[in-house]
């Protein structure tokens, strides 16, 4: 099973993830993207990422607006796995937004 993060490593990682808030067990970002479909390819893209890592987020999408949430389920809280997936969705907000 994957680790929990303490309270200080969540402190600590979010200090490298300033878009990025926690609330309950989660991550959260929210996103205004140029357009919806820029929302829309950048939400197929984490999709990607994703399924590829085996770990999903929970994804909200408002027209232009896109909010990612981070957990990881099977762990009840917050692990390393959200926090890298965090990075990657930053990434795709760069590159695409």
């Amino acid at each position: 099973m994957t680790e929990l993060l303490t309270d200080a490593q969540v402190a600590e990682a979010l200090q490298h993830l300033p878009e990025w808030r926690q609330a309950d067990q989660s991550l959260v970002r929210e996103i205004r993207f140029p357009s919806f479909p820029v929302a829309i390819q950048a939400v197929t893209r984490v999709a990607e990422i994703a399924e590829t890592e085996n770990h999903h987020p929970d994804i909200d999408i408002r027209y232009r607006t896109v909010t990612f949430s981070c957990t990881t389920h099977s762990a009840g809280g917050l692990t390393a796995k959200d926090t890298s997936l965090a990075q990657e969705i930053d990434a795709v907000a760069d590159e695409i937004g």
